[in-house]
């Protein structure tokens, strides 16, 4: 049994009641802060077919949200009746406000294109005005990183950080730098000459173009938005995201945020919430955090994002969190992104992901870098492309009850000459199954500073099951740290356990599956439950399950 002294040392025991209570789904219906202002009486509506020089009463609408905005006092409610609307809008400083909806509400960046002539071979629509920042970086103007792999935008891929969007028949077409490579599937925009250049034959189609940059700027601390999904804006790289969040107390809910140029959503203020917000399809980024303390993310899906191929780092893919203090993620999906799904790097302390899904992702499932105090507990971590966790330069986490399947190596955990200093990092009674064809290793512990063993570094592990096809697949149980020199490596856990004294109790399968389709533990690894260290009483509270019970893997619903 896990000796309460080790706790003491990590996430669990430093974790702050606090975010443990925010870390519940009970607290899915919570309001971000209990001062929160009561809306005022007034109410203003919004429908399609209203007028902005209407009363905006439910029975005279305004047209558009913009004005009812400029109309409203500082904490109105916003009602905006179902449609589709063609505009952004800024809620502005000092006027916090609640926008809802009635029936389904679409913000939509792109018009229809109609008139096209043929020239060519092509496909030409003239007086095309809309113009849009290509900037790579998050520097307005700045030029693209040299250095070796720190590159936004991928040479493959040259036009990604252009936010030009087009769609035929709901299919997106790509963009390309000239006239003369516009084949069927692109488009090229001539900017000296106002012309939009389409390869494909829009005739009896529906052709869409994005002219609008930004859809949302939340401005305003205390306002919170509700059912206003967004869709086919063109941000360039350095806004941030087609909705920004930018001041504390703000609330997200029941939102859809997808097929935008680059980033979908940006949160930079504290104690905010987001409830089944869907980032999905955007350009380069599902969604981003910097300086957002106390973020709750409940319920938030980011799947398929980086459609347009920018280098997976130093930001593409999911989700990436950066220089923020408590971020709890409850009921997470991060699935199918082309980079990582969920990324914690560049000071992001106190996190917790509990009973989430990370899946399918094209390269880590989760990274967790130059950080400290972290927990992943009641996670599925499957079929991603590279490690299912990156543990790098990261203090104090925690990784209990956690399954994973079909990822490159389950667990990778790596110190380079950056700080913080890694570890102690605490591995238990997760289940490390069948990692892909890439992987060498289903535990992996490395210094690449040469210098600290795994036993400095900190790294426990116990209670876990050990799942791999065949006794050479993958190649080793485990890779461990020696300091200087290359890893110390084992072919079986049990050699592991005789030379290091690590997972006194553990289940190691070769052939035998341990989860099934449906990332259930098998009747094999059911059997063998008894090997899983007691679930903390701090753990038991987060995940919702008894204290001191035995488990292993996650608990799936």
């Amino acid at each position: 049994m896990l000796a309460r002294t080790a706790l003491t040392r990590t996430f669990l025991a430093a974790l702050p009641l606090s975010l443990a209570a925010a870390a519940l789904p009970a607290a899915e219906g919570a309001d971000p802060s209990p001062d929160r202002r009561a809306a005022a009486s007034s109410t203003l509506h919004v429908a399609v077919d209203g007028s902005d020089r209407a009363a905006g009463t439910a029975a005279r609408p305004l047209r558009t949200i913009g004005r009812a905005i400029d109309r409203a006092a500082p904490g109105a409610t916003i009602v905006v009746h179902a449609g589709t609307y063609h505009e952004g809008f800024v809620v502005p400083d000092g006027k916090p406000l609640t926008i809802l909806t009635r029936g389904r509400v679409w913000l939509d960046g792109s018009r229809a294109v109609k008139r096209w002539r043929a020239a060519d071979g092509r496909f030409v629509s003239d007086g095309w005005t809309a113009r849009f920042d290509a900037s790579p970086t998050y520097t307005w103007g700045a030029p693209d990183n040299t250095e070796p792999n720190w590159q936004f935008v991928n040479p493959a891929r040259p036009m990604a950080a252009h936010p030009d969007q087009v769609w035929v028949n709901g299919k997106p077409q790509r963009q390309v730098a000239s006239r003369d490579r516009v084949r069927p599937g692109t488009f090229y925009v001539d900017e000296a000459a106002h012309r939009l250049y389409l390869g494909t034959n829009p005739r009896g189609k529906r052709v869409r173009a994005s002219d609008i940059a930004k859809a949302i700027s939340i401005r305003a601390a205390g306002t919170r938005i509700r059912g206003i999904n967004v869709r086919r804006f063109a941000p360039s790289v350095p806004h941030m995201g087609a909705v920004t969040a930018e001041r504390d107390r703000v609330v997200l809910e029941r939102m859809v945020i997808r097929d935008n140029a680059t980033t979908g959503l940006h949160v930079m203020g504290a104690d905010s919430v987001l409830r089944r917000v869907r980032v999905v399809r955007n350009g380069m980024l599902g969604m981003s955090g910097t300086h957002a303390d106390r973020l709750r993310m409940v319920r938030v899906v980011a799947r398929r994002n980086n459609v347009e191929g920018f280098n997976q780092s130093p930001v593409a893919g999911g989700v990436k969190i950066g220089r923020t203090d408590e971020v709890s993620v409850v009921r997470g999906t991060f699935a199918d992104n082309d980079g990582t799904g969920l990324w914690f790097d560049e000071g992001v302390h106190h996190m917790t992901v509990v009973d989430s899904l990370v899946r399918g992702n094209k390269h880590h499932g989760i990274s967790l870098e130059i950080s400290s105090l972290a927990l992943v507990t009641d996670t599925v971590i499957a079929g991603n492309a590279d490690n299912g966790i990156k543990v790098n330069n990261t203090s104090d986490v925690s990784l209990w009850n956690n399954t994973f399947l079909r990822n490159g190596r389950s667990i990778n955990i790596v110190g380079d000459d950056r700080s913080p200093r890694l570890g102690p990092v605490e591995v238990h009674n997760n289940i490390l199954s069948a990692p892909n064809r890439s992987a060498n290793c289903l535990l992996c512990v490395e210094d690449y500073t040469d210098r600290f063993t795994a036993e400095q570094i900190g790294v426990r592990a116990s209670g876990n099951v050990y799942q791999r096809a065949a006794a050479d697949r993958p190649r080793w149980a485990v890779v461990w740290s020696r300091g200087a020199g290359n890893p110390a490596t084992f072919d079986t856990v049990a050699e592991f356990r005789q030379r290091t004294g690590q997972e006194a109790r553990h289940l190691e399968l070769v052939g035998t599956r341990a989860v099934t389709a449906s990332y259930r533990p098998t009747t094999a690894v059911r059997k063998r439950t008894g090997i899983a260290e007691p679930t903390p009483t701090r753990l038991a509270r987060i995940a919702r399950v008894r204290a001191g019970g035995q488990h292993l893997g996650a608990w799936v619903d």
